[in-house]
């Protein structure tokens, strides 16, 4: 293996899931951070694992976090790491069974995470630091690595605004703290009293496993991709690493050295998947549309964890997909407009970024669903985490076992309880394991620099508290998916809170009062049809109030190009469809994607 060859990369979800929507504590900087790598190995009980009871101690003795924020974090992590969906489903059903916060306590107690993996998750929470020059001349200085960027490279920067998607932005930050990064792994016996690793210092291979959490690479274009650690042990590059065999250790300045030289842009994130990715424009050009909708996705060539699907610029339009190829797929929607998505799918996390006008419901989402500068967005979900930051009249329908996440920005969001269903829902619930109990969707964390945000102390780094209302079960209404498939869920999972349950009963009783009212009106023939045209000229009034008429239109078919067009087998479709059945679209040609 030529040393030359190998190529290291951050990995993306760390960064897209891991990484928190907002600029971290203070309480979270390297200083506190290093003060907490030797606490953990110098204390009993916190290393190689680190248990919720020592954390809590740690995050609110020490760092002075409240609580709530404290679990956050370790919540958060545990989301990110790899958990088999009958383990996250054993784990809600603990949590479900939970009557008092003492209750709580004790099944919260279960939880343990590994020490340093840990460590470096709560360190790359500074990757939405908001930096001084950056917020005065918009972009960091330049260096010898700048170049003009390539059009691919400006359109992957648009569409990644939020750094979380922006692998660039990902690998400038692992290059430039890299040295900080590898001192946490470092043994206190080998650290300054400052908490500086000395000169001729040796990191065990113990500890770079855990380096595995944010980096990985290959031996070559094409080859398998590794943990990081098991690139660093073989051939040439465990010569330039500096790796012995004898102590299992590596010494820092030729490890750091070593990995700086390999480092690349990740070869399964949005700039290659945006410029070399499988793209799509929509089969049907929507009149009066200047631009057509797009889709790229890496899913045909990335590892698991690396899979991402990019919708973008979708305009008055319905687009329905199930396929295989979504499932488990990071998935980004970005700058649509009137537009009704439904990706019925398990997901593996889904971000909709600058969209306005429109309605996306989603599939199960096994990590996170992330709501960013959207304006009069509907998102209807059931997920392990919901976050709304810089969005406005936004309404959010979701069942999720975590508290949302309220970000700064914010002004008029409604939460509602998930309302909606599809014949495989329960079954793709199962296969990411996310369970109808506990359903914390009406119990929102206000989350702004310094941690949660104290109702009594608003300030403009933090969120408003009135910036969110739960729905009114006056409100309220079901939401009906238009599609045919395949599946035995037949009701909404484990029902509705009974104050909204209610409200849909006292409305389905006024219908029912109604029809027996024309009914006893005895009308004649003549004076039915009049009744019914009246009926109709109101109903179409208010399809056009409420912008409704548009939802149904777009659900009819329109003339497709034909079927010699389609590359790909119909099981993976994209359309703007009106019903799936087996996994095609009844009445158009699939587009494959």
């Amino acid at each position: 293996m030529e040393a030359d060859s190998v190529s290291i990369w951050p990995r993306m979800e760390p960064f897209l899931l891991g990484a928190l929507q907002v600029a971290p504590s203070s309480k979270l900087s390297l200083h506190y951070l290093r003060k907490m790598a030797i606490y953990v190995r110098t204390r009993d009980g916190c290393f190689p694992t680190l248990g919720w009871p020592m954390w809590r101690h740690i995050a609110c003795g020490k760092l002075q976090l409240p609580e709530d924020l404290a679990w956050l974090y370790m919540e958060t992590f545990d989301l990110l790491i790899g958990h088999t969906a009958e383990e996250r489903l054993e784990w809600a059903e603990c949590l479900s069974q939970c009557s008092s916060k003492s209750e709580l306590d004790q099944q919260r107690n279960k939880l343990s995470v590994d020490t340093l993996q840990f460590l470096l998750f709560l360190y790359i929470q500074q990757l939405n630091r908001v930096s001084l020059r950056t917020s005065l001349i918009g972009e960091e200085w330049p260096s010898h690595r700048t170049r003009s960027p390539s059009p691919s490279d400006r359109e992957a920067k648009t569409s990644s605004q939020n750094k979380n998607w922006d692998d660039q932005a990902h690998l400038s930050f692992v290059h430039s703290h890299l040295s900080e990064i590898l001192e946490l792994l470092v043994e206190p016996g080998q650290l300054s009293q400052s908490g500086q690793a000395l000169r001729d210092c040796q990191i065990s291979l113990e500890a770079l496993r855990s380096l595995g959490l944010l980096l990985e690479g290959s031996a070559g274009h094409g080859r398998a991709v590794h943990p990081v650690h098991r690139l660093l042990t073989k051939g040439s590059l465990q010569t330039q690493a500096g790796y012995s065999t004898l102590s299992r250790s590596f010494p820092l300045r030729k490890l750091l050295s070593c990995l700086q030289h390999s480092l690349t842009l990740n070869p399964f994130g949005i700039t290659a998947c945006l410029r070399s990715g499988k793209k799509l424009a929509w089969a049907q050009q929507v009149e009066g549309a200047m631009k057509r909708a797009k889709i790229a996705r890496n899913t045909h060539t990335a590892p698991p964890g690396s899979k991402m699907v990019l919708m973008s610029q979708v305009f008055k339009q319905t687009l329905a997909k199930t396929s295989d190829k979504l499932t488990g797929a990071n998935i980004k929607i970005h700058r649509c407009s009137d537009a009704f998505i439904y990706l019925l799918s398990p997901l593996r996390s889904v971000s909709v970024d600058k969209c306005r006008d429109s309605t996306v419901v989603l599939g199960p989402v096994e990590t996170s669903v992330h709501i960013h500068s959207c304006q009069n967005v509907r998102v209807v979900c059931v997920a392990g985490r919901i976050a709304v930051g810089a969005s406005s009249c936004c309404t959010i329908h979701a069942l999720t076992p975590t508290c949302p996440l309220l970000l700064p920005g914010n002004t008029d969001i409604t939460l509602g309880p998930f309302h909606t269903f599809y014949p495989s829902l329960e079954d793709h619930m199962a296969s990411v394991g996310l369970a109808v109990v506990p359903n914390a969707w009406d119990r929102p964390l206000l989350l702004g620099t310094e941690g949660l945000v104290n109702p009594l102390l608003n300030t403009a780094s933090n969120p408003d508290p009135a910036c969110y209302r739960l729905l009114p079960p006056a409100e309220f209404h079901t939401l009906a998916v238009p599609f045919k498939m395949e599946g035995d869920t037949c009701e909404l999972p484990g029902g509705l809170p009974a104050p909204y349950q209610a409200a849909l009963d006292e409305k389905q009783k006024r219908i029912q009062n109604w029809q027996k009212t024309v009914m006893e009106a005895r009308l004649n023939q003549e004076q039915k049809r009049q009744f019914q045209e009246l009926v109709e000229v109101k109903f179409h009034e208010w399809l056009l109030e409420t912008g409704h008429r548009q939802e149904l239109d777009s659900l009819i078919p329109p003339t497709m190009a034909s079927s010699k067009d389609c590359d790909e087998a119909a099981t993976d479709t994209v359309t703007d469809g009106r019903h799936f059945r087996n996994g095609r679209v009844v009445g158009q040609s699939p587009m494959a994607c």
